[in-house]
């Protein structure tokens, strides 16, 4: 991208996350603020009284390129997957994706339901040639200086050898550009480190992946992960899922076992409070706002996909996501890396 500066326009659904339209706005005012790249603007879609009465609260976002987009519906995390191309077309989620279909937009950001954004970002945008199917990954915290990718977990409950192999290839992309790990280590989740072990759809992955080059490290077990055994872990969407959930609701079960010992005396309180600020800077690796969202790896256009209680930090780090994903062309060298593989 050399020459002039090119102008960059990210479109955010306004109505995605629990907290909307509060974290959307704050966290798009926050990104701007630390940006004031004045090549940088931003569309916000979703029920247009609502932005304008949001804005409203924060008037020097005013002082930045935006437009608002309006959307009448809105797909809520009950609503069925399809909500996007079916029974919600006006959805901010459906017509977000449309502004970056027609190319009026670079990147789309979303914190709102993840199997809309998915099956609706597939229907409208359609796939980067050579891909099976669409990804969606998560980053664990580990012993080691760099968190593990995890794809799948979610997209894709169902697979087979070939979509394995393109998780890795995707994400040996996106890591490799995206946080300068080069050629990370790639490791194939199983209950057993021996490369008979497994479905038949997993014995035949370890053999793609085996003979590719990719730098492929063999099977890991569910307790590699946290120790950073391989930078990028694939399996299926159904089992990443479980894994996903599994981890999450771990730092609420630890919370509320402090809390618990903490109230057994005032000596035990004093002592969780005196731990307090260790037990924050340990685990903060955990925190998904510092990763803000993930890409959906695959599509044919640049969409993030936060979490639902995304905060206004979590939404400014998807937004980050989101340019340097497309400045840096990943959905690009994702083609021509499964071209020349």
């Amino acid at each position: 991208m050399s020459g002039a500066k090119q102008n960059i326009n990210i479109a955010i659904d306004i109505m995605g996350s629990d907290f909307a339209p509060e974290s959307e706005i704050v966290g798009a005012l926050e990104f701007l603020n630390e940006n004031k790249d004045k090549s940088i603007k931003l569309f916000f879609v979703g029920e247009e009284e609502l932005i304008k009465s949001e804005i409203e609260k924060h008037p020097s976002i005013k002082n930045f390129k935006f437009e608002i987009v309006n959307a009448t519906q809105v797909i809520t995390m009950g609503d069925d997957a399809t909500a996007g191309v079916k029974s919600k077309k006006n959805s901010s989620i459906s017509i977000g994706l449309d502004l970056l279909k027609d190319s009026k937009v670079n990147a789309f950001i979303s914190a709102g339901n993840t199997g809309a954004i998915l099956s609706t970002s597939t229907l409208k945008l359609g796939r980067i040639k050579g891909v099976s199917r669409p990804t969606i990954g998560s980053f664990f915290p580990t012993l080691k200086e760099n968190p593990t990718l995890l794809l799948d977990v979610g997209a894709n409950s169902e697979v087979k050898p070939q979509f394995l192999y393109e998780f890795a290839v995707m994400g040996q992309v996106y890591l490799s550009e995206m946080y300068n790990i080069k050629n990370p280590s790639i490791g194939l989740l199983n209950i057993g480190e021996e490369e008979k072990k497994g479905t038949e759809t997993v014995q035949e992955a370890y053999k793609l992946l085996k003979e590719s080059n990719l730098n492929f490290i063999g099977n890991v077990e569910g307790r590699d992960i946290f120790p950073g055994a391989a930078d990028i872990v694939v399996c299926d969407g159904f089992v990443g899922n479980i894994v996903l959930k599994f981890a999450e609701s771990f730092m609420g079960f630890f919370k509320e076992t402090l809390k618990i010992y903490a109230n057994q005396s005032p000596l035990k309180k004093i002592k969780v409070g005196l731990m307090a600020p260790t037990i924050k800077d340990v685990f903060r690796g955990f925190d998904y706002q510092d990763h803000g969202g993930v890409p959906l790896l695959g599509v044919n256009g640049v969409v993030i996909i936060g979490h639902g209680k995304s905060s206004p930090k979590a939404i400014k780090n998807m937004l980050y996501t989101a340019l340097i994903t497309y400045t840096k062309e990943i959905n690009k060298k994702i083609e021509i890396s499964l071209q020349s593989s």
